[in-house]
């Protein structure tokens, strides 16, 4: 399996403490009829950090059921611990996921030999399409691009890494280092223009899940390298990207903003806070100069 298109970093409703499953299948219905050629549950913007593993394998079931086979289903089953991530992608193969996104583990701060062995496990212990996640400001260290070509080299199912460092360079990197056939997906909505010149071939959203038709189309625009449209597109929208990633921690907007369209609660697990009343003004308007909501 490949990895090519736009992929949605879904949120995950709660309502009353629980997963609330009929907005997350609403949700995901809503993804499907925009063209999404994937989904992407309980990754960062789905608070996988809050949900226990019940509910983290619960949601990944939940999402391939609503799914029904009308996208891929990459599970976010990445851990800082090798065997809980194994324990968890094991379980996502066994849901019927297509893919794994695998997260660089955090707060360790393996060495370059530690992530080729952690992410070498993982491959070696499922069947899944593995999708590398790089994102230093989360995880505290990169993915270094040596280590990704390697594991690119020797682990057959490892097919694809989201880049989300912010380095356009970082991509000139990965499209020279990686195996022909490797994908490089955008990890930041702002950048996804300048990734998909260099080489990348898709994207994971977080604004997907407010906007899945846009997203869908500018994605599309890059692949068939009509970059002018793409180029306005990108001109449009890019004050909503920024706000949604701006305002406070993802992903705390986009689920304010999906609260603002009347399809979800504005219900978060703690640590996470609902944003400031001055901040949700700034989202409204945002949403309001976007004809997203009236």
């Amino acid at each position: 399996m490949s990895f090519r298109g736009t992929y949605t970093a879904l949120i995950t409703p709660f309502r009353d403490g629980a997963v609330d499953k009929p907005a997350f299948q609403a949700l995901i219905d809503r993804q499907v009829d925009a063209g999404i050629d994937g989904i992407v549950p309980v990754g960062t913007t789905g608070e996988s950090p809050t949900l226990d593993h019940d509910e983290h394998i619960e949601v990944i079931r939940l999402a391939v059921e609503s799914a029904a086979g009308r996208c891929q289903v990459v599970a976010g089953t990445g851990a800082n611990s090798t065997s809980e991530a194994i324990t968890l992608t094991r379980a996502a193969e066994k849901a019927g996921a297509t893919g794994t996104l695998q997260v660089c583990p955090y707060y360790n701060k393996p060495s370059d030999e530690g992530l080729y062995q952690h992410y070498k496990a993982i491959a070696s212990a499922t069947a899944l399409p593995v999708m590398l996640y790089s994102v230093p400001g989360r995880s505290g260290i990169p993915i270094p691009v040596e280590v990704a070509a390697r594991l690119a080299a020797d682990c057959p199912t490892v097919v694809a890494i989201k880049e989300a460092g912010g380095c356009v360079d970082r991509v000139n990197q990965l499209v020279q280092a990686l195996p022909e056939g490797v994908a490089v997906l955008s990890g930041d909505d702002p950048l996804t223009l300048p990734f998909m010149s260099c080489g990348a071939t898709g994207l994971v959203s977080v604004a997907s899940n407010l906007i899945p038709d846009v997203m869908v189309r500018l994605v599309r625009a890059c692949l068939n390298g009509s970059f002018d449209e793409a180029l306005a597109m990108q001109k449009q929208w890019y004050p909503l990207f920024r706000g949604l990633m701006s305002l406070d921690t993802n992903p705390i907007p986009i689920k304010e903003a999906v609260a603002l369209q009347g399809h979800c609660s504005r219900d978060f697990r703690l640590p996470l806070t609902n944003l400031a009343p001055e901040q949700l003004e700034q989202l409204r308007s945002l949403l309001e100069a976007h004809s997203i909501i009236e």
